[in-house]
């Protein structure tokens, strides 16, 4: 009986310092490496972002490029699609610049102002519980609003033609 609880007791105190120096190792390893997320980007920010001024950034400071996705598939009988409303009160922009265009989504609201050949972003503002990033090119702009693993992309391209939006939940 006593040779049992010996041999218990040092497996018990083996095991103990096992986990012990594992727990350690590891703690010191992911120490290192946690982070905050990332934070939303105000739109004036974004605007800086632009393709020239990203070319001298350091890999960590350039916000990386929209995933192609392939378009959303109609909407099921119980979701309908965002449509495209027009903003209350005066338009944002002047008189001749192409038509403004607000698109409603689950994560929030994005506002374009449609050219001929261009279009640029207006406003973009997240729903409760939302963060947003804004990434801008010459040729499109992308809006992404995210909450938890919920994304919704609202996307504006004119690269080949007028401008045209496209509205994806990832």
């Amino acid at each position: 009986m006593r040779r049992g609880l010996v041999h218990l007791l040092a497996w018990l105190l083996a095991t103990g310092a096992a986990v012990t120096l594992s727990w350690w190792g590891v703690h010191t390893v992911m120490a290192g490496t946690a982070y905050d997320p990332p934070r939303a980007l105000p739109i004036k920010a974004a605007d800086a972002a632009t393709p020239e001024s990203q070319a001298s950034a350091t890999p960590s400071e350039r916000t990386p490029p929209p995933k192609r996705r392939k378009p959303s598939p109609p909407p099921t009988a119980g979701k309908q699609s965002p449509a495209p409303t027009k903003p209350a009160g005066p338009s944002p922009t002047p008189a001749g610049s192409g038509r403004v265009e607000s698109y409603d989504t689950d994560g929030g609201r994005a506002v374009f102002d449609l050219g001929r050949t261009s279009a640029s972003l207006v406003s973009a503002t997240p729903g409760a519980g939302w963060s947003m990033q804004v990434w801008k090119t010459e040729a499109w702009i992308r809006v992404e609003f995210s909450s938890g693993a919920d994304r919704v992309s609202v996307f504006c391209t004119w690269h080949d033609g007028p401008p045209r939006v496209e509205i994806g939940n990832y």
